[in-house]
């Protein structure tokens, strides 16, 4: 874990209006003690390069640049670098800006991991990386085609795995789309399929394709289902190609989803300049879930520079309007994607034990990874509360715990004990 020992601080206090350099270890005891907001010194660099995809939980990194908070807190060179698709956000990451690469992302929060470990990089070495919050929770959607509306595939379906049979007659297999092996929206089918009797491996065809292409993939015939965030879902309602089958926080109510992080060596060197860009996105998701900006947090997004999609795509889920295609319309969802509220960006190490238990489950990661020491050296929930305490927030989380977890099915997830949630599992595929 980065340490920042030898690094100075700036504390403002409200109280006597002084400023005092302090290393990291006095600042953080003195932060607990002191009703004072703090802010990091001089940042060591006022460039980042940072990554996004085409989703709406991108939102917070997109507002930042675009609302100024960036540049409040003095970072006015971090540059927004629209990725295509999470592999290349993968080998960007990889990189890092010294190589033409970026520093950071909107990042699919088991990415973290799985580049930390080489898992995933295309080298098989190891990228260091840090969650520094959680840009989001909820917000993503399985979606079915049109020919499925019969069916009508939902939540906890009994008759899937016949279903599912039944579409995979005549030698196709039902294929499912997902947006990168081991990332949320594949762990959020397999769990959905597998609760229901279907072996993800066995019994459908994943296959991976970006968000941006679901729709069109949709359209072209060449799938039956796909998990990916918004807009996607909506737009394929709004043109009839399909519908909504479950929003994934009926699976998991506030479900951890896409992370704010940045390699580990970058953090490192310039731990300032890494609070103060954290400071902002915190910023950024307290106005973006603030129902008064809404209207134009979807027409940023709506720009061809960031999502490239109708504000009509965007901004009924935003709002919390669910629309299945079904039928079924649902208002002021408590399902609907949060950046702040809820603890949304807070990036509990519990949830993150979840992410590195479910690879293990489908043999992303080796069954002998130890989670919690592995989740411990990503997340970096002491630097969210640094920057919480210097941004003046309250109702700061003091556990880095949210809990015992429950899912749809009624399996319950202890993160202190997550052998145990393993070997409950009936369709695993471990190595």
């Amino acid at each position: 874990m980065p340490t920042f020992t030898r690094r100075t601080f700036l504390i403002s206090s409200r109280a006597a209006g002084v400023g005092v350099a302090l290393q990291l270890g006095t600042l953080t005891t003195l932060l607990g003690a002191l009703p004072a907001q703090a802010a990091p010194a001089k940042p060591e660099t006022t460039s980042a390069t940072l990554g996004f995809i085409a989703l709406t939980d991108a939102a917070p990194l997109i507002v930042a640049k675009e609302k100024g908070f960036f540049a409040k807190q003095g970072m006015a060179g971090v540059e927004l670098k629209k990725q295509t698709s999470w592999a290349v956000t993968r080998d960007n990451l990889e990189l890092g800006s010294g190589g033409g690469g970026i520093d950071g992302a909107h990042l699919l929060s088991p990415m973290a991991y799985l580049l930390t470990t080489g898992a995933i990089s295309k080298s098989k070495k190891p990228v260091p990386m840090n969650i520094l919050a959680r840009l989001n929770v909820n917000g993503q959607a399985i979606s079915l085609s049109k020919q499925f509306l019969d069916e009508q595939f939902t939540l906890k379906d009994l008759s899937l795995a016949k279903d599912i049979a039944k579409a995979s007659s005549g030698g196709r297999k039902f294929k499912a789309a997902v947006t990168f092996p081991g990332g949320t929206h594949d762990l959020w089918m397999r769990y959905w399929l597998a609760a229901n009797g279907v072996d993800p491996n066995k019994d459908t065809s994943l296959v991976v394709i970006p968000p941006p292409q679901m729709v069109a993939n949709m359209q072209s015939g060449t799938m039956d289902a796909f998990c990916v965030g918004e807009p996607w879902n909506e737009r394929l309602v709004n043109k009839k190609l399909g519908y909504t089958a479950l929003i994934t926080g009926e699976l998991w109510h506030d479900h951890p989803e896409k992370a704010f992080a940045m390699r580990a060596d970058w953090v490192k060197k310039n731990p300032n300049a890494a609070l103060r860009l954290l400071m902002a996105v915190q910023q950024a998701q307290k106005w973006a879930d603030d129902p008064a900006n809404t209207p134009e947090l979807a027409r940023i997004l709506s720009e061809d520079k960031y999502v490239k999609a109708s504000v009509d795509d965007l901004l009924p889920r935003l709002q919390g309007t669910i629309d299945y295609g079904t039928g079924k319309v649902v208002k002021n969802s408590r399902f609907k994607m949060k950046f702040w509220n809820s603890n949304a960006s807070f990036p509990y190490k519990s949830h993150d034990i979840w992410f590195v238990t479910e690879d293990m489950r489908w043999g992303y990661l080796p069954k002998s990874t130890n989670a919690k020491a592995l989740v411990d050296k990503v997340n970096r929930s002491d630097l969210w509360r640094l920057a919480a305490k210097a941004n003046g927030y309250n109702n700061i989380p003091s556990s880095d715990s949210r809990g015992v977890e429950k899912f749809f099915d009624g399996v319950k997830f202890d993160p202190s004990n997550p052998a145990a949630y393993l070997n409950s599992l009936k369709i695993k595929a471990m190595k």
